[in-house]
């Protein structure tokens, strides 16, 4: 595990990864609400070479309105990001842990979610992990 969230690496084409992480996702309750593709924005934004990159906005409806309903300004922390990227012809994927954004809210209320989010983020990288 990263400081942030959880890594594997795939020995899988990218797009083939991309597919993996989805439905390891959907498996766990979240669906992908946003898709970044960054290559293709810093090609557009600013004319730059970037590899493959994509940044997924996940969300699990039941997690995310127990949260929302304990602390409105949770909003500013959802939905929770997966970023899947190329390096040395593998896939790394990263998925961000719930319990390190809790570290700087300290609120009570959340933790419960928090947990949950964690245990089932943690199944989708353990999943992919030994696919």
């Amino acid at each position: 595990m990263s400081q942030l969230g959880f890594q594997c690496k795939l020995s899988v084409p990218y797009e083939e990864a991309l597919e993996k992480v989805t439905q390891a996702l959907k498996t766990e309750g979240f669906g992908v609400l946003t898709s970044i593709d960054v290559q293709k924005t810093m090609k557009e934004k600013l004319n730059a070479d970037f590899g493959k990159y994509a940044i997924l906005g996940v969300c699990n409806p039941p997690l995310a309105h127990q949260a929302l309903t304990a602390r409105p300004e949770i909003g500013l922390l959802l939905p929770c990001n997966v970023i899947v990227y190329e390096e040395d012809a593998q896939a790394v994927v990263s998925i961000i842990d719930p319990l390190s954004m809790m570290n700087f809210i300290q609120d009570p209320a959340l933790d419960a979610v928090a947990q949950e989010a964690y245990a089932r983020l943690k199944r989708v990288a353990d999943a992919l992990s030994s696919s």
